[in-house]
């Protein structure tokens, strides 16, 4: 059965990639939620998407320009008029902390494709072995030689090859060859060929971001592995009656 992934945690009613947003994805019975990692300036892990802060929350400029303590002062919940009063960015070791008293599976997605953090696989990796996850991880990074540094790392830890909207030319045979598990491509960009493709080679499908029923109904009927939306409620319900 295909499993469900949160983007960003339940981030189609909640805060995106905030604690409250993890915390009411997993009362959904999702399988895993999807997350994204970054540095503060001061080498400090944190969850956010967007290199600069200006998007989700009440600040400006950019994650790497701000130290932790600086970081923690910004509302990553206030783009969301008030409705959930003040919610922190998160660090990843408070999301760690989290996961360990938890079943869901946790997609992290490195951020290293726009700006590229030193060392922040060690890290990541450290962190995750610390609360004893590691059989609970999937990595992901735009950036596929953060992934093939994961590989060598951490060889017990599966990796998905994430790729931007104009996808990627039979990825069944590219993540074969480079050891990647997995494949993570926009729904948009989604041939059924290459469907076929990561079937043939023995690659994992997990498909973003898939928010609307007719996107969800195809790539079920094609047989994905996995798909990361916004609403993991919905997807599950839908999921489940197939399944």
């Amino acid at each position: 059965m295909t499993k469900v992934y949160a983007h960003r945690g339940y981030s189609g009613r909640y805060p995106e990639n905030t604690m409250l947003a993890f915390r009411e994805a997993a009362k959904t019975g999702c399988d895993g939620i999807e997350l994204d990692v970054q540095l503060t300036k001061d080498d400090q892990l944190v969850v956010i998407h967007d290199e600069s802060i200006d998007r989700t929350t009440d600040g400006t400029g950019f994650v790497r320009d701000y130290t932790l303590a600086e970081l923690r002062k910004f509302n990553a919940a206030a783009r969301w008029d008030g409705k959930f009063g003040f919610e922190p960015i998160p660090t990843f070791e408070e999301y760690c902390r989290w996961a360990a008293g938890e079943k869901l599976t946790t997609n992290v997605e490195i951020k290293t494709g726009v700006y590229y953090y030193e060392n922040i696989e060690e890290k990541t990796l450290e962190m995750i072995r610390a609360f004893g996850l590691t059989d609970r991880i999937l990595f992901s990074s735009f950036n596929h030689s953060s992934i093939a540094i994961l590989r060598k790392l951490a060889p017990e830890i599966p990796c998905g090859a994430l790729v931007e909207h104009e996808g990627l030319g039979n990825p069944g045979f590219y993540c074969e060859k480079h050891d990647f598990q997995c494949f993570h491509p926009g729904w948009a960009c989604l041939p059924k060929e290459d469907v076929d493709s990561c079937k043939a080679h023995g690659i994992a499908l997990n498909v973003w971001t898939v928010n609307d029923m007719d996107i969800l109904e195809r790539l079920t009927d094609w047989g994905v592995d996995g798909v990361i939306t916004n609403f993991p409620k919905v997807c599950l319900a839908y999921v489940r009656s197939r399944g």
